[in-house]
């Protein structure tokens, strides 16, 4: 813009000055405060004596000269528009950090625009130790003199960052794919991605779980992902995390009951077999007890439902062995009383 109207109303040169005075107490005060900024500006094209702020034009001006159409602009004021917060975001993420998750923001947005939002939302908080960039700062800290990304510097940035402002959608992406190269931690991360455009389909095809959009995301970002959001909700993605972590513990339940019945038929049949020249249990039981084994035990125990207690622990490792040392104690706990039991009614 070039013009502006003063407090009485009259045009004005917008000098740098002036410029510099608007963005310090009009547009970052409203960035502060979470709103996106946007000048509302006009230009006249007139056929007859133009202003100093107008252009002269007898026929239609030429649209496709973009640069000439929108110099000179007179500006009539600033506009905050806020974007706000879902209300059940801040507690989708106050869960996502107990349960061992955590959030990481990457925005277009100016940079004071989305540390607001991030301590709206609870990505952020004044104890905590975190690191908010913009893109550029950002690429200068992980490039090195040829521009290359380097991992080791990725490194010592990422734990720390927290939200990742002014980005593009080439940031994001290097930030999944590093943090999933990293070997700064004992296990590898599990990264997972939310988007809803065309230009996310990198990260989301990157990353180990790829969120869509189902309302908002474009079908290239669909396509990428590995979950579409049917209602573009961010606290789908806790119920996400819910339903797997009660997979997996389902599983442990059902292995656990299966093992230690094996076990306690195996040993009751070769000893029973060794010691009185015939199994204890014959065909006609162990087919019951398969049945019990196999059938009951699928329904009762790969069927349950996800309780919120599944989010108050941390994420199990990528290393961690399916059958555990707890589940082992279990197994010999139960075997050892089982058979103790039975050998009493055999033998005794």
């Amino acid at each position: 813009c070039a013009f502006i109207y003063g407090r009485d109303g009259h045009l004005e040169k917008f000098t740098r000055e002036m410029q510099d005075r608007l963005v310090k107490n009009v547009i970052e005060p409203m960035a502060c405060d979470g709103l996106r900024t946007i000048s509302i500006a006009y230009r006249d094209f007139v056929p007859g004596k133009a202003e100093i702020n107008q252009v002269h034009c007898e026929g239609e001006p030429n649209w496709e000269d973009e640069e000439n159409i929108v110099a000179n602009l007179t500006c009539l004021a600033i506009v905050g528009i806020e974007d706000p917060v879902r209300p059940e975001v801040p507690d989708a993420i106050r869960k996502c950090q107990k349960a061992g998750i955590t959030v990481r923001m990457v925005t277009g947005d100016n940079i004071n625009t989305a540390r607001s939002i991030a301590f709206k939302c609870g990505i952020i908080k004044p104890s905590d130790d975190f690191l908010i960039l913009e893109g550029k700062e950002f690429n200068r800290r992980i490039r090195d003199a040829q521009g290359e990304v380097q991992q080791h510097l990725l490194d010592k940035v990422w734990p720390k960052l927290r939200v990742l402002a002014r980005s593009s959608p080439t940031d994001k992406y290097t930030l999944v794919k590093g943090m999933i190269d990293s070997k700064a931690t004992v296990s590898r991360e599990v990264v997972a991605v939310t988007g809803d455009g065309t230009n996310d389909g990198p990260a989301l095809k990157k990353a180990d779980v790829g969120f869509a959009m189902g309302i908002a995301g474009t079908d290239v970002a669909k396509e990428a992902s590995d979950i579409i959001l049917t209602d573009d909700n961010f606290s789908s993605i806790v119920k996400a995390v819910m339903w797997g972590r009660n997979v997996y513990d389902s599983i442990a339940k059902f292995l656990q009951f299966q093992l230690t019945v094996n076990v306690v038929a195996v040993i009751v049949a070769f000893i029973g077999a060794c010691a009185v020249q015939d199994s204890p249990l014959k065909a006609v039981q162990m087919l019951w007890v398969n049945l019990i084994m196999d059938t009951l035990a699928s329904l009762a125990l790969a069927t349950e439902l996800p309780t919120p207690d599944l989010l108050l622990r941390k994420p199990y490792g990528r290393t961690k062995p399916l059958i555990s040392r707890t589940m082992m104690k279990n197994i010999l706990g139960q075997a050892v009383y089982q058979l103790t039991v039975i050998f009493m009614l055999l033998f005794v």
